[in-house]
């Protein structure tokens, strides 16, 4: 119910603003810009409340478990050995395990100590490259592009503005695109917006009785391909803390309110 209840608030706020928008006479483009986000690859490192609360599991777990098989072994051994010791009983040598479970358990220490974790730092962090999703693998990255507003030309989200006929979803799809290529695979998580900013144009540009453009969020997640646009070099796949040094500070304050913040 409270799903339900969000999303008609979120139809609501859209269509509000859709009809003030689609008016001839109203004074502001309608824009839809697209939030591209790849999810870590690599889990990130617990912080003090989550290793507690897997301490505290572990815990729960030893404490209700039933033995193991290893450890039943390790407890037959212990009996068959003294009954070895023991000559007055009669064992039969063939029911006695030649590998015992400490010998495999330290076979298996042996093969653990040989063991390394493949690094996490990948070709693209040791060059610093960010025109690639293969970087920084324990956190989440934004997609950002050169994108032209008036005289200037902006490092912010893929944005375009809204053509007849289409919906704000299919405005978002077809922006993608012409940014970042067919190749680019996303998957979009909801037929609303996911955030609003409004900004005004300068005097100067302020033609035609518009004085700015509200801009439509969508939030998609990445799923593989890369970027193929015109000026790939200038296409970077930012942290949150990258995404604050570079886009504008409202700009960023409106993003920032439908991202899940890191913890680290």
């Amino acid at each position: 119910m409270i799903i339900k209840g969000l999303l008609r608030t979120e139809l609501k706020f859209c269509l509000r603003y859709l009809r003030r928008g689609l008016s001839t006479k109203s004074p502001w483009d309608i824009v839809t810009g697209v939030c591209v986000e790849r999810l870590p690859v690599v889990t990130p490192p617990l912080n003090d409340i989550q290793k507690k609360y897997k301490e505290l599991l572990w815990t729960m777990e030893v404490e209700k478990s039933l033995k193991s098989d290893h450890e039943i072994r390790q407890e037959n051994d212990k009996i068959q050995a003294e009954l070895l010791k023991n000559e007055s009983h009669d064992v039969d040598l063939d029911a006695v395990s030649k590998i015992t479970a400490q010998d495999f358990e330290d076979a298996a220490g042996e093969e653990l100590a040989q063991f390394k974790f493949a690094s996490i730092e990948t070709e693209a962090d040791k060059k610093g490259d960010k025109t690639t999703s293969d970087r920084c693998l324990q956190r989440h990255l934004v997609l950002v592009t050169p994108v032209k507003l008036g005289n200037d030309i902006k490092t912010i989200l893929p944005q375009g503005q809204w053509k007849d006929g289409e919906t704000l979803r299919q405005t978002a799809e077809r922006v993608l695109k012409e940014h970042c290529g067919p190749n680019l695979k996303v998957q979009f998580l909801s037929n609303a917006p996911c955030g609003f900013y409004k900004y005004k144009y300068p005097a100067e540009l302020q033609s035609d009785g518009k004085v700015g453009a509200k801009v439509f969020f969508y939030y998609a997640n990445y799923k593989s391909g890369v970027v193929e646009s015109k000026d790939r070099t200038k296409c970077n796949w930012l942290t949150r803390n990258e995404l604050t040094e570079i886009l504008p500070t409202k700009y960023n304050k409106s993003v920032q309110e439908f991202l899940i913040q890191e913890t680290f």
